[in-house]
């Protein structure tokens, strides 16, 4: 329904252009900016909050819960203090699992048997590289890195019984390939001779290749002449971004579940029933959940092995995912270019703010954050994005992130979109955590990006930009405060005051302490800016303390009214901002606590009143999904209080309607939300009988039955029609006067 009321009507905001291009902004100054209600406000940080802190439903939100359910991933331990806080101390090296190698040098037999034990194929895929390779006496294997590509080359020889295996230098280049496969009685340079006998097996891991020197067919076709000299056999293992000529068909890795990879592990290194047992541990559960990477899992197998044995706790197998996560982010961070470019940091920095959001979005933002970090690494080089560049396969694979199709929620209603995610949700979180922690001299660039998202039209942006810097203030709040959220909070521009606003509310539903304090202090400034803003976010976490909320929205009610002595002085924007917190209030978990307060304090002055009876009026307009003719939602809270007997939440919502209908400043907004309800009811049974069930309790003075009894006679039908049949039938239920 259209928004009106007291507190409810929005007027323009204002502008200031001089403002407009601070803070790093790069928005026409000329953009509108106008002030959006607490409601729609409230339902956009809903719709578009990640997933890692959502906050609530449409109808009801508040206090990390809504109708009783815990949010959050995992029971809500995705935003504690084991992902937010600091590192986990435990270390675990991954390295002494990892088989990689970068010189020339023989496998070891026992590598291979162990290996051997634990390999897991994946249907009849294994058996045809293996006869792949057998006809074509070289293999080129293409798969993401840490997939264990290089265990199923080395596989793949130990099938076929070539051995001895020699891993040949990673520095090879397409080139020189045949050179290294001859064979040789000496020690001068690279032969095939090995300490155990001539090499049957050659396995190439990384093989480098770019542009100008790509790995051709005719490599290949000299490679495997020289093999077939030795009756031997070579697999090169390249990543899915490799330079190979269109003659060149790479067999496609796909490697098997990390659940069957780690029960194979598990039942090398233990028996069958203690392999059983360690599967169904909870733990090891959350783990398989997280979509760990398959050298994770060997390395998780051995701690497994570690504990059953009595070696390690359970804190270490539970702190095991979580260390494995921090370990990935870092290496994101410390490799150099050559591994992880800067605009694939820029792009992970992006879907960690926008997880789970529309794929095109976060790589748009993304380059603008790129742009960012290049002039902070050099500010006399103009910042080169490039237009056409890596493919989302290949970007995603990078980021441990999947791709899928899911809805997106506009204003004008939800939309399919192309969305990315990371694998493990809690990537985000540690991901930004170690941005800004470990890496201080991204920060210039981080908070230009941020500031820029703030001024975007797009409200997803918006709240994106907020729960950005609600997870840098979990992690650090006196520098966000300082650096983000404080600017924000002051600014002279609408937009910005509200994604400070949601800011501080997700900081606050992630566990950040001293938020409650901060608005506290901000209710009293005499910046009204602050003011605002506290006020617009006692609205969102009031529901976690609905008594303390609403004492301090009564305080600033009189505060206003108190300096208020000229009508013409009298802050309107305010006064609608104190009731729209009401309102929201009303419509949270806390609403039956949030009602007794409201009506307790009816008969106080006549500032407190106004804003009890404005909150309620307002919230009295809110339908169920927003829809035009939707359920009101006080009618239906009202029709469950009724039906559960709750005698006091009906008799309380009856009352304030009384005292709304009937209090002159309010009466006009209470007949028009009581039009409202009667329109929705010609369009639901379920809503004309609870409106039936209501409008006898509105009903204890002659004067209220005239008002209503008229307001039934007279009220116009939808586009100027007369009134509708549901009207009479209501008027019947009026006891007479």
């Amino acid at each position: 329904m259209a928004d009106g009321g007291p507190g409810a009507a929005s007027t323009p905001g204002e502008t200031a252009p001089d403002e407009a291009l601070k803070d790093g902004s790069t928005e026409e100054p000329e953009e509108r900016d106008q002030p959006q209600n607490a409601w729609s406000a409230r339902r956009d940080l809903v719709d578009h909050s990640p997933r890692t802190m959502k906050v609530g439903s449409h109808s009801r939100f508040g206090g990390g819960y809504v109708a009783g359910d815990q949010h959050g991933v995992s029971g809500g331990q995705v935003t504690g203090d084991v992902v937010m806080g600091t590192k986990t101390v435990h270390h675990w090296s991954l390295s002494g699992l990892s088989t990689a190698a970068s010189a020339s040098g023989e496998i070891p037999r026992r590598t291979l048997e162990r290996l051997a034990a634990s390999f897991v194929t994946v249907g009849d895929t294994f058996d045809d590289l293996v006869d792949r390779l057998r006809r074509d006496r070289v293999l080129v294997l293409s798969g993401a890195r840490f997939t264990g590509r290089r265990t199923a080359a080395l596989m793949l020889l130990h099938r076929l019984g070539a051995t001895p295996v020699l891993a040949l230098d990673r520095d090879t280049t397409p080139g020189s390939l045949a050179d290294r496969f001859t064979a040789r009685d000496d020690d001068t340079g690279t032969g095939a001779d090995t300490g155990s006998g001539r090499a049957r097996g050659y396995v190439l891991c990384d093989l480098a290749t770019r542009r100008g020197n790509a790995l051709r067919e005719t490599h290949l076709l000299g490679a495997a002449d020289r093999l077939a000299e030795q009756d031997a056999y070579a697999v090169i293992t390249v990543g899915p971004t490799a330079v190979l000529e269109d003659d060149v068909s790479p067999a496609d890795w796909r490697p098997p579940t990390a659940e069957d990879v780690l029960a194979a592990h598990l039942r090398a290194r233990t028996t069958e029933e203690t392999a059983e047992r360690l599967l169904g541990l909870p733990d090891v559960k959350e783990f398989l959940h997280h979509g760990h990477q398959l050298r994770e899992v060997a390395a998780f197998a051995q701690l497994l092995g570690w504990y059953a044995a009595g070696e390690v706790t359970e804190q270490a197998v539970a702190d095991f995912s979580l260390v494995s996560l921090e370990n990935q982010v870092q290496e994101w961070f410390e490799e150099d270019e050559n591994t992880v470019h800067l605009r694939d940091k820029a792009f992970l920095i992006a879907l960690a703010a926008f997880d789970d959001g529309p794929y095109a979005l976060t790589a748009e933002l993304s380059d603008l954050l790129y742009g960012f970090l290049q002039q902070t690494e050099n500010r006399a080089r103009v910042p080169e994005i490039p237009v056409f560049g890596t493919h989302i396969g290949k970007r995603l694979q990078l980021a441990r992130a999947r791709r899928h199709e899911d809805e997106e929620h506009t204003e004008w209603g939800p939309v399919i979109q192309t969305k990315a995610a990371f694998h493990d949700e809690r990537a985000s979180l540690v991901l930004l955590r170690e941005v800004w922690t470990g890496h201080p001299s991204a920060r210039p660039a981080l908070i230009a990006w941020l500031r820029h998202l703030a001024d975007d039209g797009r409200p997803l942006v918006r709240t994106r930009a907020a729960s950005t810097v609600a997870v840098l203030a979990r992690t650090d709040l006196p520098s966000a405060m300082a650096l983000v959220i404080e600017p924000w909070a002051t600014s002279s521009r609408f937009r910005h005051r509200l994604v400070a606003v949601n800011a501080l509310t997700l900081a606050h539903h992630i566990g950040t302490p001293n938020i409650p304090r901060i608005l506290d202090a901000w209710s009293t400034a005499e910046d009204r800016r602050l003011h605002w803003v506290a006020v617009r976010a006692y609205a969102l976490i009031g529901p976690e303390r609905p008594a303390q909320a609403l004492a301090a929205l009564r305080d600033a009610t009189r505060a206003l009214y108190r300096h208020s002595g000229d009508p013409d002085d009298f802050d309107v924007e305010m006064a609608r901002e104190l009731a729209q917190a009401v309102e929201l209030l009303l419509l949270s978990p806390a609403d039956a606590e949030v009602l007794t307060d409201l009506l307790s304090r009816l008969d106080d002055e006549p500032a407190v009143r106004d804003l009890s009876l404005g909150g309620f009026v307002n919230a009295c307009r809110r339908t169920e999904g927003d829809e035009r003719y939707g359920a009101p939602l006080v009618l239906r809270w009202y029709a469950r209080a009724a039906t559960d007997d709750d005698r006091d939440v009906a008799e309380g919502i009856a009352h304030l309607w009384r005292e709304a209908l009937g209090d002159p400043r309010h009466t006009r907004f209470a007949l028009d939300s009581l039009r409202d309800w009667v329109l929705a009811a010609s369009r639901s049974t379920t809503t004309e009988w609870a409106l039936a069930a209501l409008l006898p309790r509105l009903v204890t003075t002659s004067t209220e039955y005239q008002r209503l009894s008229h307001l039934l006679r007279t009220m116009p039908g939808e586009d100027g029609n007369p009134p509708p049949e549901v009207a009479a039938r209501l008027l019947s239920t009026l006891p007479p006067r």
